[in-house]
């Protein structure tokens, strides 16, 4: 695919952004000094993997190509952090690669450290730190420790909510300065991470849990999301206007 839309929260209306400069799906995507980057994935039709990438800049309304990666490869996960944007997936051959794209030097470069080697959820950075979910629906945290090259555990809500698709956690964002945690089914919890020792129910909080889609967080996510509760989110960024 190459068309681009995007939704507008102060107008609350979907328009249409310029089209990808090439066609391609399961790539990954990030944001960094509020340029929407994509890179990766297959070319539709023939299933051959990319390795081109490209930059959106909304204050110019254009795509632009930036460096190609040093491999192709199909992304599975990503987060920026450190400045760079960590990619891990698979490559032409289903082997598992790993590559940081580094905006200032424009260039790739693959990584093997503690980092992408214990990284297999989805993370995000906060406030210096990179945490990373340890479990399948969001019920337990990891954090990454730089001075061992390793991932720890962090925080556990000691509430399993389920190993199905729709509870299945897709992404982690910063909101707030704490940690969101957004499901399929549009269900989402906000964490705390400031003090992890802290005993109180308001350190992990539901704030749009399964079964209330009547809720105003529920509906404002199946407005953006423009389908039922049951979609499988596959990128959530955000771009300043």
């Amino acid at each position: 695919m190459r068309r681009v839309i995007f939704y507008n929260a102060r107008t609350n209306k979907w328009h249409r952004a310029p089209d990808m400069l090439r066609k391609r799906h399961f790539f990954g995507c990030c944001v960094i000094n509020n340029c929407l980057y994509v890179a990766g994935g297959e070319c539709e039709g023939i299933q051959r993997t990319l390795r081109s990438a490209e930059v959106y800049d909304p204050n110019k309304n254009r795509w632009s190509f930036v460096a190609d990666m040093s491999t192709a490869m199909v992304p599975l996960i990503g987060v920026v952090y450190d400045k760079k944007w960590f990619l891990k997936g698979l490559g032409s051959h289903q082997q598992v690669m790993s590559e940081a794209y580094d905006p200032e030097s424009n260039s790739w470069s693959p990584v093997s450290d503690g980092m992408v080697t214990g990284w297999r959820n989805p993370c995000t950075s906060l406030n210096g730190r990179l945490y990373g979910l340890d479990c399948r629906d969001g019920c337990k945290l990891r954090v990454f420790d730089e001075s061992t090259d390793s991932w720890n555990k962090f925080m556990d809500s000691k509430v399993h909510l389920g190993n199905s698709k729709a509870l299945e956690a897709a992404a982690l964002v910063p909101l707030n300065n704490k940690l969101c945690i957004i499901r399929n089914n549009m269900s989402m919890s906000l964490v705390d991470v400031s003090n992890p020792d802290k005993n109180n129910s308001r350190v992990w909080e539901n704030i749009a849990v399964k079964g209330q889609s009547k809720g105003i967080l529920s509906n404002i996510w199946s407005s953006i999301a423009g389908r039922a509760v049951k979609s499988h989110i596959v990128h959530c960024q955000v771009l300043q206007a």
